[in-house]
């Protein structure tokens, strides 16, 4: 399977790496890791942002009476933290170098982000990890994942998904007649109020006309696929194309 695009950038929720029971899954990460790797082997430059949900939420500042931009600021750390567990667990199965570069300064664990020095090492076709969302409250990190996808010259962005195999009319678990769509125009999106990424994300994606994927994660090897022309394990959004379903 010949992949389509070079270079991606994959967004993954932080619940990706958790369980139901555990902040932090070994299975999880061993299935992430796997991708992972394996697409990187494939020829795939791969740069990763990874959310913080599993450890803290910005958005639940109210339920715990913390000023919205502490709470931010938590949750941007959440990230730091969860990027610095998907190093690990991808330098422990992996001899690929692992680079992990945050928007906060950190520098006794991670470099500062450098746009240029970030494509460098996309170029040499290291595993680049981003932490700490934009560095910025009020921001989710589905804003910085398009806004390094289009900094660092990233072709497309993969939303990772955990069990949801694209976008549908409706939510496929309380609607039989749901119709996933295999394709579908960036105008039908926000016509139809479909939530593929927050809003800011979105526009921010729509103005530089940067696609998104949505697929399962869980599908083995499934960067790989998503990368290529034949994908079917989830939906393909952009300016350009025409919406069809499956």
């Amino acid at each position: 399977m010949n992949p389509k695009y070079k270079r991606v950038l994959l967004k993954l929720s932080g619940g990706a790496l958790a369980s139901n029971e555990e902040l932090f899954s070994k299975e999880a990460l061993k299935n992430i890791t796997k991708n992972i790797i394996n697409a990187s082997e494939a020829g795939i430059q791969i740069a990763i942002v990874v959310g913080g949900g599993n450890i803290f939420r910005g958005r639940t500042a109210d339920e715990w009476n913390i000023d919205r931009v502490e709470a931010d600021n938590i949750g941007m750390l959440s990230t730091i933290i969860n990027s610095l567990i998907l190093k690990g667990a991808l330098a422990s199965q992996t001899y690929r170098d692992i680079r992990m570069m945050t928007s906060l300064p950190m520098n006794s664990v991670a470099e500062p982000y450098i746009r240029l020095k970030a494509k460098k090492y996309l170029d040499e076709n290291s595993i680049v990890i981003f932490g700490g969302g934009t560095g910025q409250p009020f921001i989710s990190t589905d804003y910085p994942s398009i806004q390094r996808a289009i900094e660092i010259g990233a072709e497309i962005v993969l939303m990772a998904k955990d069990g949801v195999d694209g976008i549908y009319t409706a939510n496929p678990q309380n609607n039989k007649d749901a119709k996933r769509y295999k394709e579908i125009n960036s105008s039908d999106v926000i016509n139809l109020n479909l939530k593929v990424a927050d809003s800011s994300a979105f526009i921010l994606a729509k103005e530089f006309n940067m696609p998104m994927y949505v697929f399962n994660f869980k599908e083995e090897n499934s960067i790989i696929k998503a990368c290529s022309s034949e994908s079917n394990i989830g939906t393909f959004v952009s300016n350009e194309c025409k919406t069809m379903f499956y």
